[in-house]
C-alpha cells in the first residue's frame, strides 16, 4: 500500500519526492532472467491443447442481479407466488451477490470502489425476489444505503427500463424505445456504437411486445422511492429538452401509431437480431446483448423449445461460472484477446516454445473475419478481415484486437506461411481502412462520432457512440509499424499527428479500454515509438514526466477507477498491470536508466510469488467508462511478463542503474 486513501485524488508528486525514496542496488539480469522465466512458464503452462489462452473476465455483482430478472421474465410467477425451476441458480446467485455487500449496505462497480446505486438497487431488487427476508440486517443496510444514495430516482435508464418491464418502476417515466429505430433513413441505427445496437435492438422488441410481465403479487419496490423535493430543475441544453419532448411523442405514437408500420418495423427488428446470431456465440457476444436477445424472443411468442431460443439460453449460460461454491457470470469471453497477447509477450520474452506458439498462429488464423458485418455500412467496398474478441463474433470483428493478432504473428509462425501472409495483408488493409477521418482508430467502427446521440433519454449509459482513442490508436500505429509501414505512410504520419493533439496538458493520455491515464500514456507511447516520427519526441518526454510524477512511494503504479468519473488521474495502491504499463511506456520513451524505472522493476520483482505469479485485486480493464469495469485475470501475469522481457533488454546492454558512458 502507497499510504492514501484508496480514491482520495491526490497531487502530482515531483520527482524529486520519488528520487528522496531509499536508493537500491541495481537490478541485475540473474534476477530478471529468473523471474521472466518464472512467469513465461505460467503462462505457457496456461495455454490449451487447441492453442488457445482464455483467462477469466470477471465484473460487479450487476451480472448476478440481473439473471435474477431474467429468470422471473422466463418463468412468471403462477397464482401470485414464484417458485422458478431454476430455484437453486437464483439461491446461488444471490448468495453471490451478498458475499460481495460493503459494509455500508451499498455494492459498487469495481472493487474498492464506493457504493453505486444501480448496482445497489439491482442487487436489493434481486435479494427480495429470491425471498430474502426484507428485515435482515443486510437488506435494512442496503435499503438505508439505496436511499442516501438517492433512491430509484438516481438510477440510470437501463435500471429503469428494466425494473418497468415488471411494473417495478413506471412505465411513462423510462424512456421510449421504439423498434421503428430500425427502419429510420440514412443508416441511422449505424451511428450508435456497435454494443449499443445490440442491446437497443432486441430491447426495442422486449419494451414494445412484453407488456404481460408483473412481478410476484405484492411485490414492490416502493421502499426505495426518495419523494421529489422541490426546487430547481437539473439543467439540460436545448438538445436535451428537445429530445424529451421527442420522448412523449414517441409514447403517443405507442398508444396511436400506425399499426402497420410497427409491425414492420418488430418484423425487421427481429431479421436484424437473428442475422447477427449467425456464426457468431450469441448477439454481440456480450451479456446485456444476449439477456435481451432471450427475451425479445420470448416476447415475440418462440416456443419453449424453439431452436433458436434454446441455443440462446445456452450461449448464454456459457458465460457462468459455476462450482458448488461460486456463482459468477462473466460479461464475455476473452480468448482472441489472451491468445494474441499471450503469444506476442511469450515471443517478445524469448520464451514462447515454437510449437505452442504454431497452435496459437493457426488458432488465430482459422478465427479471421472473412464476412462483413457491421463495419461494412460505412465501408462496404473494403475486403473483410480483422479479429473479434471472443471466439466468434463475425458481425463485429474489432480493430484493438486486429492490431494485437498482427504484433503476436510477429513471433507466432503458423504451419501454413503463404496462408498466414495474405491473412497478414488482408488484415493490414483493413485496419488501413477503418482509419477514422481524424486520423485516429475506434474499436468497431468508422467515424461513430455523433455527439449529439450522448444527448438522447437511453444514453446514460455512457457508451452511445465509439469514438476513436488513444490507446487504439497507438496500438494500431505500433503494429503497422512492426509490419514494415514507413514513417512516411500517410496512415502513419496520421496516426501520429492525431496522438500529439489528443495528449492532455499534463502529459498523458486518456484510456478508453483500460485503467486509464496509465492505460492510454502507455500506448500512446509505444505508437509513437515505434512510428519513428521525429517530432513526436516532446510530446512523449513531457509523458515521462508524467508517468515519474505519478509513481507510488512503492517503486510501482496504480491507477483507480474512480479516475472517470473527474476526468484527471486518482491514484491507487499499486497494481502489477498497470506498473507494468507505466514501465513500458518509459521504455518506449527511452527512460530506462532512471531510478523510477528502476524501481518500477524492482516492484515487480518483489511482489512476484514464489510460483512466478502476481496478485492482483483490482479492476484495471474498463467497458463502459464511469458504468462498468472489467478485471482480465490474465492482465497480471502477461503484463508484468512484458515488462520485464523490455528490462531484460535494457540490463544486458547496461545494468539498471549503471550509467552508460
Amino acid at each position: 500500500m502507497s499510504g492514501f486513501e484508496w480514491s482520495q485524488p491526490i497531487p502530482y508528486r515531483r520527482r524529486w519526492e520519488a528520487e528522496a525514496e531509499a536508493q537500491h542496488a541495481p537490478v541485475e539480469g540473474g534476477n530478471l532472467g529468473m523471474a521472466i522465466n518464472q512467469s513465461a512458464a505460467v503462462l505457457e503452462s496456461l495455454q490449451t491443447p487447441q492453442g488457445y489462452w482464455c483467462g477469466e473476465l470477471t465484473a460487479d455483482t450487476t451480472l448476478e442481479s440481473d439473471y435474477v430478472l431474467l429468470q422471473l421474465w422466463l418463468h412468471p410467477p403462477q397464482g401470485g407466488s414464484w417458485n422458478p425451476p431454476t430455484r437453486r441458480r437464483i439461491d446461488k446467485a444471490c448468495r453471490a451477490v451478498l458475499e460481495r455487500q460493503l459494509p455500508d449496505g451499498g455494492w459498487n462497480i469495481y472493487p474498492a470502489g464506493p457504493s453505486e446505486v444501480n448496482a445497489t438497487v439491482r442487487a436489493y431488487t434481486a435479494l427480495k425476489l429470491a425471498g430474502t427476508d426484507p428485515d435482515s440486517p443486510a437488506m435494512v443496510r442496503a435499503r438505508e444505503r439505496t436511499i442516501a444514495l438517492g433512491g430509484l430516482r438516481a438510477c440510470n435508464s437501463y435500471t429503469k427500463l428494466n425494473l418497468s418491464l415488471f411494473d417495478l418502476y413506471p412505465r411513462d417515466e423510462v424512456p421510449c424505445v421504439p423498434p421503428e429505430i430500425v427502419i429510420l433513413p440514412r443508416n441511422a441505427l449505424y451511428e450508435m456504437s456497435s454494443w449499443t445496437r445490440t442491446i437497443v435492438v432486441p430491447l426495442t422488441i422486449v419494451q414494445a411486445c412484453g407488456r404481460d410481465r408483473t412481478a410476484p403479487e405484492g411485490f414492490t419496490l416502493n421502499e426505495l422511492i426518495v419523494p421529489l423535493k422541490p426546487g430547481k430543475k437539473p439543467r439540460r441544453d436545448w438538445i436535451e429538452y428537445g429530445f424529451m419532448h421527442f420522448d412523449r411523442l414517441l409514447k403517443l405514437w405507442e398508444k396511436r401509431g400506425l399499426k402497420l408500420v410497427r409491425t414492420v418495423a418488430l418484423r425487421e427488428a427481429e431479421r436484424w437480431i437473428l442475422e447477427r446470431t449467425r456464426h457468431t456465440e450469441g448477439l454481440g457476444a456480450i451479456y446485456p446483448a444476449m439477456m435481451y436477445f432471450i427475451m425479445a424472443l420470448d416476447s415475440l411468442g418462440y416456443a419453449n423449445d424453439h431452436p433458436d431460443l434454446l441455443d440462446a439460453i445456452r450461449q448464454f449460460e456459457a458465460l457462468l461460472i459455476e462450482t458448488e461454491d461460486r456463482f459468477q457470470f462473466q460479461p464475455c469471453l476473452s480468448p482472441l484477446w489472451d491468445t494474441a497477447y499471450s503469444a506476442f509477450v511469450l515471443g517478445e520474452a524469448g520464451a514462447g516454445d515454437p510449437d505452442a506458439l504454431e497452435r496459437a498462429a493457426d488458432w488465430m488464423i482459422e478465427r479471421e473475419v472473412r464476412r462483413k458485418g457491421d463495419w461494412s455500412v460505412k465501408r462496404p467496398d473494403l475486403e473483410p478481415s480483422g479479429w473479434a474478441f471472443e471466439f466468434a463474433n463475425e458481425y463485429y470483428p474489432d480493430i484493438d484486437d486486429t492490431a494485437q493478432v498482427l504484433l503476436a504473428f510477429k513471433y507466432a509462425r503458423g504451419s501454413d506461411p503463404e496462408r498466414q501472409a495474405r491473412c497478414e495483408r488482408r488484415a493490414i488493409n483493413w485496419l488501413l481502412g477503418m482509419q477514422s477521418s481524424d486520423g485516429g482508430w475506434a474499436a468497431f467502427d468508422v467515424d461513430n462520432n455523433w455527439e449529439i446521440l450522448n444527448k438522447v433519454p437511453f444514453a446514460d449509459h455512457n457508451a452511445m457512440l465509439d469514438p476513436t482513442c488513444p490507446d487504439i490508436t497507438g496500438r494500431v500505429l505500433e503494429a503497422l509499424a512492426r509490419h514494415d509501414l514507413p514513417t512516411e505512410h500517410p496512415a502513419i504520419q496520421s496516426g501520429v499527428r492525431y496522438l500529439l493533439g489528443c495528449q492532455e496538458a499534463n502529459g498523458s493520455w486518456y484510456g478508453r479500454w483500460g485503467v486509464n491515464y496509465l492505460y492510454g500514456t502507455f500506448l500512446a507511447l509505444r505508437g509513437l515509438a515505434a512510428s519513428g516520427v521525429p517530432s513526436a519526441k516532446p510530446a512523449m518526454q513531457r509523458a515521462v514526466r508524467w508517468l515519474c510524477s505519478v509513481q507510488n512511494r512503492d517503486g510501482g503504479w496504480g491507477e483507480s477507477c474512480g479516475s472517470y468519473d473527474v476526468d484527471h488521474f486518482i491514484a491507487a495502491p499499486s497494481t502489477a498491470s498497470q506498473t507494468a504499463w507505466a514501465l513500458l511506456g518509459l521504455a518506449a520513451a527511452g527512460d530506462q536508466r532512471s531510478s523510477q524505472y528502476e524501481k518500477g522493476v524492482r516492484f515487480l520483482l518483489d511482489t512476484q510469488r514464489p510460483d512466478g505469479t502476481w496478485k492482483e485485486d483490482l479492476a484495471t480493464g474498463t467497458g463502459f467508462p464511469r458504468v462498468f469495469y472489467l478485471t482480465y485475470h490474465l492482465y497480471r501475469q502477461y503484463f508484468p511478463l512484458l515488462a520485464l522481457a523490455v528490462s531484460r533488454v535494457q540490463v544486458e546492454a547496461t545494468p539498471l542503474g549503471v550509467p552508460s558512458v
